[in-house]
């Protein structure tokens, strides 16, 4: 897990160093903002179009040979990039193909890479192991957004790209020497939705003797099954449906803080570059934190994402009614701790409560739907801030968050009371047993022996009668 996590920090760090770079390229090349938000779109589509058939061949094909080759074919692009920019050759249909083809390879590496790291370790820690990912993957955003900076002063634009692609042969290079945590000596894990098992072959056993569950082979399991399986499971499952209303609100009208805290920043608190910079660090600061502080969390819940949900959208209000600079960045600090703590339980609950046949495409499913919130909300939040400003847009957002996930915790909570007192009323009442007078000892009277008295016997007569006998006298 150790070199997992090495290799998932140099991964991150490689990546946002070429986000950092990106924008400015295209920005650079076609001279138009427009296009630079049509190159970002084009990168984000094949998740939102694709995300399904991705998750499906994760759980089709072996994770480890999957993620391997998918970092590879993302560091191919990488190098590409680099070597188009050196030499002056890219242009804007080679960038948006470019674009394309490293949206395409993402929707599979996403849950490959995400579900391969949950493999690497027992089954009871895989929060914390969730919870390390993200840790990582924020220090990553830190180092990678810095070294960018210097990288590109020294060595110019195609030293990120180049960065990133030997990021990616790097984890690939890892992937081989990684051990996978044999689930056989576990205790089986208890599927919501079991998988129907497949007619036993009679020549297996012995004639008349039953058949022995086996342990669930995930390699077989992934044999079978499609993206539409994945759609089907995932509506049927309440939790996840609700996961993904609390997480869509979120997204939408809570976590567009690089737009709206930049423009509450620069416009009502009269700050500049270096103040958002401020803000900046400390929302890293404490999405780290919280990430950390998440894994101690064993079991995640819903409930737990809803109350972390509301208790950032809390916070969210407060920021935005904030005076000064200085409350707004002691406001940010636990905002960003609560919300990281409420990314990491939903990805621990995404990601452990379907069965591991189905977890591929559950993430597949939930990678179309976090695409399509994600480009949804930054121009719904612009409009917002562009009818109401940036102070009234953080409020308004804040309670849309916040609203329905309180009112789903007290729905639950009646729901659980109603619960408990129904189980109360019918549960049968333990009642004393009556008391047993005690009984008296009978005392055993012997009884005499029978006195047999001799009664003279009657002679024959005449007539043919007969004397008795002896009489017996009690």
């Amino acid at each position: 897990m150790r070199w997992w996590s090495l290799a998932n920090l140099v991964s991150n760090a490689g990546t946002w160093m070429q986000l950092t770079v990106q924008s400015l390229l295209v920005l650079q090349v076609t001279g138009s903002a427009a296009m630079t938000g049509l190159s970002l779109a084009v990168q984000a589509g094949p998740g939102l179009l694709l995300g399904l058939l991705g998750g499906a061949a994760v759980d089709r094909w072996p994770r480890k040979l999957t993620a391997a080759v998918s970092q590879v074919a993302l560091g191919a692009v990488g190098f590409t990039t680099a070597a188009l920019v050196a030499l002056d050759l890219l242009n804007v249909p080679v960038l948006l193909t470019l674009a394309a083809v490293t949206g395409i390879i993402s929707t599979v590496d996403g849950p490959a890479c995400a579900l391969l790291g949950n493999d690497l370790v027992p089954r009871r820690d895989v929060p914390s192991a969730i919870a390390l990912g993200s840790a990582v993957h924020s220090i990553g955003r830190l180092a990678g957004t810095a070294l960018a900076g210097g990288a590109v002063l020294l060595f110019g634009t195609a030293s990120a790209f180049v960065a990133n692609g030997f990021s990616f042969v790097f984890v690939a290079a890892v992937i081989p020497f990684l051990k996978l945590v044999d689930r056989s000596a576990e205790e089986p894990e208890t599927a919501p939705e079991p998988e129907p098992a497949a007619p036993a072959d009679p020549r297996a056993d012995g004639p008349g003797e039953p058949d022995e569950p086996d342990e669930p082979d995930d390699s077989r399991q992934r044999a079978g099954g499609g993206a539409r399986d994945g759609l089907r499971f995932f509506l049927g499952r309440p939790q996840l449906v609700l996961l993904a209303a609390i997480t869509a609100l979120s997204s939408v009208f809570g976590r567009n803080y690089t737009l709206t805290l930049a423009v509450l920043v620069t416009g009502p608190l009269a700050g500049g570059a270096g103040s958002f910079g401020t803000v900046s660090t400390a929302l890293a600061v404490g999405g780290i934190a919280g990430a950390l502080l998440a894994g101690v969390l064993q079991r995640p819940s819903v409930r737990l994402v809803a109350a972390m949900s509301a208790i950032g959208a809390a916070f969210q209000i407060a920021a935005g009614l904030s005076p000064t600079l200085g409350l707004l960045v002691l406001l940010v600090i636990p905002m960003a701790i609560v919300e990281s703590v409420s990314d990491t339980a939903g990805t621990t609950v995404l990601q452990t409560d379907p069965p591991p046949a189905m977890r591929g495409r559950v993430l597949g499913v939930w990678r179309s739907l976090s695409t399509g919130w994600g480009l949804v909300g930054p121009p719904a939040i612009g409009l917002l801030m562009e009818w109401t400003g940036p102070r009234a847009a953080l409020v308004i957002g804040g309670l849309v968050v916040a609203l329905p996930a309180v009112a789903g915790l007290a729905v639950h909570a009646r729901r659980a009371r109603r619960a408990d007192t129904d189980a109360a009323g019918q549960a049968p009442v333990a009642t004393a047993p009556e008391p047993v007078e005690p009984v008296e000892p009978v005392e055993m009277v012997e009884q005499p022996e029978p006195v047999r008295v001799p009664v003279p016997a009657r002679v024959t007569g005449r007539d043919g009668d007969r004397a008795p006998a002896a009489v017996t006298v009690s």
